[in-house]
């Protein structure tokens, strides 16, 4: 999953939201520089990753762009499906997307001090440009995509992506909303295991 999916699964707990934020930018033993509390968001959005890469239904739609997009088809279904999360954000919350993105920077601002040098630098981006909101439009999606593209290893051609989202936009939606119930399941059963 993206960041608005591992920032909503949070459940509003601002450690957890740190930790969900940075982990990726977290390595190794870097994890131990960290308080309990952070420790848990990360150690919870690597159980959210290993969870989602490895469900079936997630399978299915990472097979859909592996032909074209080979190792980078993951990371496009993470974007696919945080695009249907902000598409959809009215049948998972009560709180308008809006109103959720812009309290999750302050939040997250209030915290920044503790980032890892490149989460600072990603989320100065992410603010600036609205990234979480802007995620429910295709032209949000195509800034994503070109910002992704462009960081990318390898050539990715993930700026061309957006074309296969909305071809394909009904089956990624229908293949998201089977599999969110359960991701949201996995997250509450993991934060009352490590209470």
């Amino acid at each position: 999953m993206n960041h608005l999916a591992h920032l909503f699964l949070s459940q509003s707990d601002l450690n957890l939201m740190v930790g969900n934020y940075i982990a990726d930018h977290v390595k190794g033993k870097k994890i131990n520089t960290f308080s309990p509390e952070i420790q848990k968001g990360i150690m919870m959005h690597r159980g959210i990753d290993q969870f989602t890469d490895e469900h079936p239904i997630v399978q299915k739609s990472k097979e859909r762009l592996y032909p074209k997009y080979r190792k980078y088809a993951a990371v496009l279904v993470d974007m696919f499906y945080d695009h249907v999360l902000a598409k959809n954000w009215a049948n998972y919350s009560p709180i308008p997307l809006e109103t959720f993105t812009q309290s999750v920077y302050r939040a997250l601002l209030a915290k920044e001090p503790l980032f890892p040098k490149s989460a600072k630098l990603m989320f100065e981006h992410m603010t600036r440009f609205d990234w979480l909101f802007h995620y429910s439009t295709i032209e949000g999606m195509q800034k994503a995509l070109n910002g992704l593209s462009r960081r990318a290893t390898f050539v990715s051609r993930m700026e061309e992506a957006t074309s296969d989202l909305q071809h394909d936009f009904i089956l990624y939606e229908k293949e998201f909303e089977e599999f969110f119930p359960q991701l949201i399941e996995y997250a509450n059963t993991w934060t009352k295991a490590y209470e």
